[in-house]
């Protein structure tokens, strides 16, 4: 099996994040940072603030609420919660509890949220005081508790100290349902070992610091938004969050708070350069990083050119593994396009159509192996079969199902999912080139594909001052005649799913609802 080193500084064995087959994430984290800084900030949001003892005790309040309750450990707590610092007590106490945490967008639409609700099999469900009763038509499961997440006395009854309950390592801390975008949601099971061998080998790569203020401002029913909290706790630092309809406004809380490091994806980098533009008082932030979506090229130097001296670094992941590639910040100046070599302890493949690794330089399937591969789906032994394969030598691979190739240092360059890479006039090419060639149009601000499918051609979308027909020329300047398509829709923006990734679904409506659109 072909290998590829990562550099040499971060040559680190995978034992150096893992710590034994015994492992509560709520004592990897929380705990280690109130035995380290009680006093430092934890989290902040809108409404109030905690330092890390008082969310340890926040904490260990809900554990004793969930026994008061009959929640057993192992059962599901779900939540749908928006980016509040309860989010955090609810997480932390449902780790010590032993028990596992189903963190479900507030945004999800009734036609998910009924399935998730039936797979998931909650012991309990926590919610903002207003959906209760119910929330978009759903009717919560009968016998099933229902809480308001404002109204839970977090206040412990009895003692509040000592370690939380020892768990295997591989018992689920939590199950993250996905989108849903292609078929009804599906959920990774997510054990506390690989939790915190990821969190750790993310912090080694980021570099965290006890003085930085991470803002938060992607929903943390998101692995993304999630982990920041986990990433603060290593490093002792404090995440300040932001919710959805707080947006407007996250500049000045930016501002406000001396925030640091900001995750990004692209629309709330898009946001960020657009308030700046009103607002140009200098900011403290040293650091962009973005995964979920790729930001583009003119982003990225928008990004820059708005907050001089933060740098911004590129990350590749999926849920199944959180987080495969993390590029050094700014190295994107040497490497356009790369997204960064893997994360130190684990290994990048990529695979031909027979599963055999390819040379560097040659496209193939994105492998994973490494400690932070989570357990699979959840009740679903078939797609977990068909991601999760062991290899001849016996070794567990992640087929992730996304195309790339990586270069002669083992950095990856991500092309697109299987459905992104198409032929078309006898030519093969993908969406994400004919996208990066869009954005390269002045005048063109976001840009989304949809490729060919049996009814109808590719499609182009654009959102910006340009025109239809200017950003056709454009691209024909740009690309081979094959690769230019014949439509192109200017829109607005482009419509986005909670996590800030485009929804292709909804432009696949807004076709049929065009005249000749199909």
């Amino acid at each position: 099996m072909t290998t590829f080193a990562t550099p040499p500084t971060e040559a680190l064995a995978a034992s150096t994040f893992v710590s034994s087959d015994v492992e509560n994430a709520a004592e990897t984290f929380l705990g280690a940072a109130v035995a380290t800084a009680p006093a430092a900030r934890a989290v902040r949001d809108r409404r109030g603030e905690w330092s890390y003892a008082e969310l340890d005790r926040a904490a260990r309040g809900f554990e004793q609420r969930l026994g008061e309750l009959g929640v057993r450990p192992g059962d599901r707590v779900l939540t749908r919660i928006g980016s509040v610092r309860e989010f955090l007590a609810l997480l932390y106490g449902t780790w010590r509890h032993g028990a596992t945490l189903v963190p479900v967008s507030p945004a999800m639409k009734a036609y998910h949220l009924g399935p998730v609700l039936a797979d998931s099999e909650p012991a309990l469900i926590v919610v903002d005081a207003a959906e209760r009763t119910a929330a978009d038509g759903v009717t919560w499961p009968a016998g099933t508790p229902v809480l308001a997440f404002d109204e839970i006395d977090l206040t412990p009854s009895g003692p509040a100290d000592g370690p939380a309950r020892p768990v295997p390592a591989d018992r689920l801390a939590l199950l993250i349902y996905t989108s849903g975008s292609t078929s009804a949601p599906k959920a990774v099971a997510c054990p506390h070992a690989p939790i915190a061998f990821a969190a750790r080998a993310i912090a080694a790569r980021l570099g965290y610091r006890s003085q930085d203020v991470v803002l938060t401002a992607v929903p943390l029913s998101f692995d993304y938004g999630l982990y920041q909290a986990l990433l603060c706790a290593l490093a002792g630092a404090e995440l300040l969050l932001s919710d959805a309809d707080e947006h407007t406004r996250l500049l000045g809380y930016a501002h406000d708070h001396g925030a640091t490091v900001v995750p990004l994806v692209p629309s709330l980098g898009e946001l960020l350069v657009r308030l700046a533009t009103r607002d140009s008082r200098p900011t403290k932030v040293r650091l962009f990083t973005n995964t979920g979506a790729a930001l583009n090229a003119p982003l990225i130097a928008a990004l820059r050119e708005k907050f001089p001296g933060a740098r911004v670094a590129a990350m590749f992941g999926t849920t199944e593994c959180k987080r495969i590639t993390i590029l050094e910040p700014d190295g994107d100046i040497v490497r356009p396009g790369s997204v960064g070599p893997a994360l130190p302890g684990t290994q990048v493949l990529i695979l031909d159509e027979e599963g055999r690794p390819l040379p560097p330089l040659e496209t193939g399937e994105i492998a994973v192996r490494g400690p932070h591969l989570m357990a699979g789906y959840w009740r679903a032994p078939e797609p977990t079969a068909l991601r999760y394969r062991t290899g001849p030598d016996g070794v567990k691979t992640l087929h992730t199902g996304d195309y790339g190739w990586l270069d002669g240092d083992g950095h990856l360059y991500f092309q697109g999912r299987r459905d992104d890479l198409f032929k078309r006039r006898g030519l093969r090419m993908s969406a994400i080139e004919i996208e990066a060639a869009a954005l390269d149009v002045d005048g063109v601000r976001e840009a989304s594909l949809l490729v060919p499918e049996k009814d109808r051609d590719m499609v182009l979308f654009v959102a910006g001052t340009t025109t239809a027909q200017d950003t056709l020329t454009r691209l024909a300047e740009r690309l081979e005649p094959a690769k230019v398509p014949d439509i192109c829709h200017v829109v607005p923006a482009l419509p986005l799913t909670p996590n800030g990734k485009t929804d292709r679904k909804r432009l696949v409506a807004y076709l049929k609802e065009i005249d000749g659109g199909i």
